[in-house]
């Protein structure tokens, strides 16, 4: 062979050479974008699945406000405040464990308010069996026990993030047992999704009111802060006008 010959061939190994190793850099590239798409998906599974069925109870309900249904306090009230709320939605655990129990202690308790809790499953985005209405489904099935504040209060106490698992049909579930449901009463509404229709009114509703973020607070009739929680200040304010007349 002469040395030309093998100069030519050696050029053609490094050519091959260098060939594989880009192909093998572009397939490891290509490897770890799509790593980097699936990992979300992967963590999320996995809070879910090492969330378990640790179910964590809700803090005792103080009130001494009258329960019905989706409602609190006396129907007779001069003011009735209305929320519209997704139980997946951030923003309606902070309102619900900051500023809604001093609104029912100060306004419900006393009798001055008549408060109603309204679905809205925003986040589901229209996913009928998405987290947010199965939450709605699973609470409606506790109300039919009378016991929709309870079921309220665990749901939001077992939150883990949007769309994350929080609240599967086992989860739910076991909330469901946990609180101390009759069991066969409540799966049989459950896997019926029994009450569809009037959580679908309840975000028709809201829809047509105006809501369009959650948690959305009305003080007879009126909208506060649109697009941004209330404070309690708000709250109070608007209610004491109210009241006042004005």
């Amino acid at each position: 062979m002469s040395k030309r010959q093998e100069i030519r061939e050696r050029r053609q190994r490094e050519r091959a050479r260098n060939r594989i190793i880009v192909i093998l850099l572009i397939v490891a590239g290509a490897f770890l974008v799509v790593f980097a798409l699936v990992l979300p998906s992967i963590n999320r599974a996995n809070a879910a699945k090492n969330a378990g069925m640790q179910i964590t109870p809700a803090a005792p309900r103080t009130s001494t406000a009258r329960q019905d249904g989706l409602h609190l306090g006396d129907p007779n009230a001069l003011v009735k405040i209305d929320v519209w709320e997704d139980f997946q939605c951030s923003s309606c655990l902070n309102y619900t464990q900051t500023i809604e129990p001093q609104v029912i202690k100060d306004f419900v308790d006393t009798g001055k308010v008549y408060y109603a809790y309204h679905f809205f499953p925003l986040i589901d985005q229209g996913n009928p069996s998405g987290e947010s209405h199965q939450a709605a489904n699973a609470a409606m099935c506790a109300n039919a026990q009378g016991r929709f504040w309870d079921y309220h209060d665990i749901l939001f106490a077992n939150w883990l993030g949007e769309n994350v698992g929080s609240f599967t049909d086992t989860r739910l579930t076991a909330m469901a047992q946990s609180i101390k449901l009759d069991m066969n009463k409540f799966t049989a509404c459950f896997q019926a999704n029994q009450y569809k229709a009037q959580i679908d009114q309840d975000e028709a509703a809201g829809s047509a009111k105006g809501v369009q973020g959650t948690p959305s607070v009305f003080v007879n009739g009126t909208i506060l802060t649109p697009g941004y929680i209330p404070s309690y200040d708000n709250i109070a304010q608007a209610v004491n006008t109210a009241l006042a007349g004005k």
